[in-house]
């Protein structure tokens, strides 16, 4: 009777999880919770660029994504979580709580035939990517991940480069990476003009857009370098095939961004994730009812807000667009320009050089007078507290005198950034993660099962259900 049982609780299951879909796409935002999607969606629409696609897609869901170990996990732990189904400890690479390798969906998919793809625009042996083809007891591991990631026999590999692909000091060293890789059937490649030239008769793929960091930020790219769209779309010409494929795709940099606490950035990132999740919807409209989406983030970073105390109700979210580059890249130029001073005018920076800087990279606004340039408006200043008034990037008395401050101090970078989220109604609380949840958006075969509450396993239990299905 016992036996008659399970055999038809095994039947049951078997139906449950009929007909798995025959290709997946798990999108993931690093770092994006609810804050970013929603200023992201308002920013799209300011921009005049529509809504985005990830946050109207059929089903909604609500998900927890604490580790074992915290209530704050970290990448590697929710990564493991999502690709995976089980809880660990932060830091750990597709293994339990106890050590011990788990199976992900990526996996589960190459056992049920799929080709597999993995993308992200951080490096590719990064905790979230990682977790979906390595198995180590520490993130930091990275070469011994990147072992892991050749002998993986995943199809197509997109994006940042493998730091350390050259260890020689690791227990496990046995070779450069990337020679490896080629022993193994890998083509490898890190040029952008040959990336898109790939064709499917070029067999498995290992692009990186650097050999060894992250690929640019969005705000940054000049197209030097694809798009995660493009390499979205290019994963999807390499793996398309009739028994179908799996693929994961990161938004990795939106992390940090968020780490950054630099808004535009993150949006820009965060919009580049969306262009990329459209490529997939308009596979699945040619591929009716055999296509399954998911979009979701790994945990929050930076605890964003909508609205900021200097700007009372109002959320003045386009003028994040007047930011021409990612803090972390105006950094390097205005050292760059310090340095060219130094050496070509032979004296050292001042505040009118670092004027013209904030003026091209921010569109700041210096061009009217302060209470101290005019001593006899100083009732007037004091109650407009403004310089150049009437435009929304101008630079007040007390934005100014920060300004002036941060350039002393050497971080007026720092307060560039704070001054244009402030005058945007973008804040933040830190600039590590927070243990808010986030929100999993799905579309298309079997999306109904992942809407409601959702623990981050449940994602992974789900997938590799359907996939064990096909057995």
């Amino acid at each position: 009777m016992k036996k008659t049982m399970l055999l038809f609780l095994a039947f049951a299951s078997s139906l449950l999880f009929a007909d798995a879909p025959k290709y997946v796409f798990v999108f993931i935002g690093d770092g994006m919770s609810v804050p970013q999607r929603m200023v992201a969606e308002e920013y799209s629409q300011k921009l005049g660029k529509g809504k985005l696609i990830l946050n109207h897609l059929s089903t909604h869901a609500t998900t927890r994504t604490c580790s074992a170990t915290s209530l704050v996990t970290d990448s590697a732990a929710s990564g493991t979580a999502i690709a995976c189904g089980v809880k660990t400890y932060n830091g750990a690479i597709g293994v339990d709580a106890d050590k011990n390798k788990v199976e992900s969906m990526a996996e589960a998919a190459k056992k049920a035939g799929r080709k597999v793809g993995i993308v992200t625009t951080v490096t590719l042996s990064h905790a979230t990517p990682s977790a979906f083809y390595a198995h180590r007891q520490s993130r930091g591991l990275v070469y011994q991940i990147a072992l892991d990631l050749i002998n993986s026999d995943f199809e197509y590999f997109a994006g940042g480069g493998l730091p350390r692909y050259n260890d020689k000091k690791d227990d496990e060293y046995c070779g450069n990476i990337f020679e490896l890789a080629r022993s193994k059937g890998y083509k490898v490649l890190d040029k952008t003009d040959e990336f898109r030239k790939l064709k499917p008769s070029d067999g498995k793929v290992i692009y990186t857009a650097k050999r060894d960091d992250s690929m640019l930020y969005t705000i940054d790219n000049d197209g030097s370098e694809p798009t995660l769209a493009e390499l979205t779309a290019k994963g999807i010409e390499m793996l398309d095939n009739p028994k179908g494929f799996f693929m994961m795709v990161e938004g990795g940099k939106i992390d940090y961004a968020g780490h950054g606490n630099d808004a535009a950035t993150n949006l820009a990132d965060l919009m580049a994730l969306n262009d990329a999740v459209n490529e997939a919807m308009k596979f699945a409209k040619k591929h009716k009812d055999e296509v399954l989406i998911i979009v979701t983030g790994d945990h929050e970073t930076g605890g964003m807000t909508m609205g900021v105390a200097g700007t009372g109700y109002a959320l003045h979210i386009d003028r994040l667009k007047y930011q021409k580059c990612s803090i972390e890249k105006f950094k390097k130029i205005y050292k760059a320009e310090a340095k060219r001073i130094e050496e070509e005018e032979e004296r050292e920076m001042v505040f009118a050089d670092a004027k013209k800087l904030l003026e091209k990279w921010f569109s700041f606004d210096f061009s009217g007078k302060s209470a101290a340039d005019d001593k006899a408006a100083g009732d007037k200043f004091a109650k407009a507290n403004a310089v150049g008034k009437g435009n929304p990037m101008a630079i007040n008395k007390k934005e100014l005198e920060m300004l002036e401050e941060a350039f002393k101090d050497g971080k007026l970078p720092v307060a560039a950034r704070q001054i244009i989220n402030n005058k945007s109604g973008v804040g933040w609380t830190t600039g590590a993660h927070t243990a808010l949840p986030v929100l999993t958006t799905c579309y298309g075969k079997e999306c109904e099962r992942f809407a409601g509450f959702l623990d981050n396993t449940d994602i992974g239990k789900t997938v590799k259900k359907l996939y064990k299905s096909d057995d």
